[in-house]
This record gives structure tokens, C-alpha cells and sequence, in this order.
């Protein structure tokens, strides 16, 4: 749910609630709630048909999960009619947009109250068209709360906007975080990562997995993780697009409670398996068992995937570049960033097709 500003459609708990909207009549706080819930519930089926829209689905599932998809995105034409209608549709809803459509209006007629309407009406179109710019990929306006959202495709656009961005600031800026959708910020910078990757381990003369081990974070103990299945991927010649998706979707269905890539979690649990043998061999005092083993379903956070992994690739820049200060006569120089940044540019530049 879009929790960047306080509008009324699919505004945080948080934020004003609908009684205290300028000219709108007082309602009971029972009331209130179930309007809030409402718009709520709205606003995120359909940002919903944003961040997993049908191109990211395969059209030949045996689940018609793409033509679902579009389905939804479709029905985005019969809401503000649904919210107006006087009287209860006599069409059944087929899609949860429909139905999240119903139920603001049902509470809608209990309050009886045009003004409220018109202001409901009003808020929620914009809300539609906000969605429908950030599809675009414009994230100006209130569309930008799409900087905060992950998806399950990305724009070569917007990519090409973070590349540029990246291009001017290697470490990433304000823009790069709130104009540009994550998944296609996060897609760039791991080009860019993987750039600076090659540079501070020719600098150092250290292995690439080792500067990667650099990039450890207290607080995110499997930021490392992410970064090495990105470093690995592209060192095998994987393009960022097709390194980054694979994350980013493989977080986002298991958000939804889908576990995808049954194969490599059975790779994964045979490993881990292996080592816990090993290790009772060695260390038999650890007294490892399975149950003792946790193994994470993803590397990034569920609830935010694509941010979460751009904020690991920007960090591991940003280590990057102290690695290669250290290594360096005069390291608080302005003259050692400079050719630094300057052969970041260059790797990158000189292998374009990595990006996409």
C-alpha cells in the first residue's frame, strides 16, 4: 500500500482521516474507519495491477494468471461508475477491483452524503491516474509514491533514466530514490555495482568476492547474499535485467505465499545438508541438527524487495570506492575519487549490453 503521502485513497493509518477533509460533513468514528478501510482496500488492488501487471505473467499458464492480470487492469474503466451509482449494480463483480469498487460505495450510501461523494469521486480518479503515469514511467506528482513500491517488471525507460542518474552520481542521489521506479534503479545499479566490482578489485588485487565481503552490513545479514548471487550472475556474463527480475519476482511471490523454483530450493537444501554432515564430523560439540538451520526463502525483504536491493547495490558502491581509497597513496584526496568515479564511468560505458 502507497504510504508516501496522506491523500484519502489507500492513505496510511496514520494519515488524516476522511471526517477532516476540508468541506467534507462530520461522521461517526465507525463510520470514518470503514471509509478509510475502504479506500484503502481500493487503492491497493490497483496499484496492485501495477507492480504485477499482466506483461510480467506468462501468457501461456495453464492459470490464465496474465489474462487475470489484465482483467483487473481493465476493470480500473467501471470504478468511478460503481462509486457513483445510486443504487447497488446488478452485474456481479468478476474482479477484486470490482469488489473493492462495491464496497466504497455501499459505505458510501450508508453515509448519504453527495459532498462526500464528490470528494471521494474526485480523489480516487486521481489516484487511477496517478497509477496510470507511473505506468508511463512518470514518477512526478503523486505517481511518485511508485518509488516506493516493487515490481515485477521494469521499464527500459526507467531504467535508462537510472543509468543516467547513476552515470551523473555513481553512489546514487535523491533522484534516483524518489523519480525512478526501484526495480528499474536497482537493475541499473547492479550494472554499475558490478562496474565498480572490476575496478577496485584490479586496484587492490583483491578477488571480487572478497570486496563483496567488504559490503557486510550488522543489520542486514543477508545483504551479502544478494550481492554475491548478483556478482556471480554477471561475472557468468547474465545481463542485470535478467539477474536482478529473477530476485526481485522470486521476493514478491513469496510475499504472496507462492514458493517458485522448487528445484533450486531442493539445491539449496542439499547443500545445506551436506554442510551440516560435514560439520558434525569436525565439530561434533555444535550438535547440529536440520532443525537448527535456518534457510532463507530470499535474500531480500518480501515487503519491499526491489528498494531493499538497490539500498544493498548502492552500499556496495559505496564500499567499493573506501576499498579502493584505502588502497591509495593520498586516500582523502578529491583527485583519488575523481579517477575513481572516472574509471567507474569508463567500465561501465565500455560493456552497455550488460544492462539490458
Amino acid at each position: 500500500m502507497p504510504t508516501t503521502r496522506c491523500s484519502p485513497c489507500g492513505a496510511p493509518a496514520s494519515a488524516t482521516p476522511p471526517s477532516s477533509w476540508p468541506g467534507s460533513p462530520t461522521t461517526s468514528s465507525h463510520n470514518t474507519r470503514e471509509l478509510a478501510g475502504a479506500l484503502t482496500r481500493l487503492s491497493h488492488v490497483c496499484w496492485r495491477s501495477y507492480t504485477h501487471p499482466a506483461s510480467a505473467a506468462d501468457p501461456d499458464a495453464p492459470n490464465g494468471l496474465a489474462r487475470q492480470r489484465q482483467q483487473e487492469r481493465d476493470a480500473f474503466a467501471r470504478i468511478l461508475p460503481l462509486i457513483t451509482a445510486t443504487r447497488p449494480s446488478d452485474q456481479p463483480a468478476t474482479t477484486k477491483v470490482e469488489h473493492a469498487a462495491l464496497a466504497l460505495a455501499r459505505v458510501l450510501r450508508v453515509l448519504d452524503a453527495s459532498q462526500l461523494t464528490t470528494l471521494v469521486t474526485t480523489d480516487v480518479a486521481a489516484e487511477l491516474a496517478a497509477i496510470e503515469q507511473a505506468e508511463r514511467g512518470d514518477l512526478s506528482d503523486r505517481a511518485q509514491q511508485a518509488a516506493t513500491l516493487s515490481r515485477e517488471d521494469a521499464s527500459p525507460l526507467q531504467i535508462s533514466q537510472a543509468d543516467r542518474l547513476l552515470r551523473d552520481n555513481p553512489f546514487g542521489n535523491q533522484d534516483l530514490l524518489t523519480q525512478v521506479d526501484p526495480t528499474a534503479a536497482a537493475i541499473a545499479a547492479a550494472h554499475w555495482f558490478h562496474a565498480a566490482l572490476a575496478v577496485t578489485a584490479r586496484h587492490t588485487g583483491m578477488h571480487p568476492l572478497h570486496v563483496v565481503a567488504g559490503a557486510e552490513q550488522p543489520d542486514k545479514p543477508l545483504a551479502i547474499e544478494s550481492l554475491t548471487d548478483v556478482t556471480t550472475a554477471m561475472d557468468d556474463g547474465t545481463r542485470a535485467r535478467h539477474v536482478v527480475m529473477p530476485l526481485i519476482r522470486n521476493a514478491l511471490h513469496i510475499a504472496d505465499g507462492h514458493l517458485h523454483g522448487i528445484l533450486d530450493v531442493q539445491e539449496r537444501l542439499t547443500a545445506a545438508h551436506h554442510l551440516i554432515d560435514k560439520a558434525r564430523t569436525t565439530h561434533p560439540e555444535l550438535n547440529l541438527t536440520p532443525a537448527t538451520i535456518h534457510l532463507p526463502l530470499t535474500a531480500l525483504d518480501p515487503a519491499r524487495p526491489a528498494p531493499d536491493l538497490l539500498d544493498n547495490l548502492l552500499h556496495a558502491i559505496t564500499t567499493c570506492w573506501h576499498l579502493y581509497q584505502h588502497h591509495t597513496e593520498n586516500p582523502h584526496s578529491q583527485e583519488a575519487r575523481q579517477t575513481f568515479v572516472t574509471a567507474l564511468r569508463e567500465e561501465a560505458a565500455s560493456r552497455p549490453e550488460r544492462l539490458l
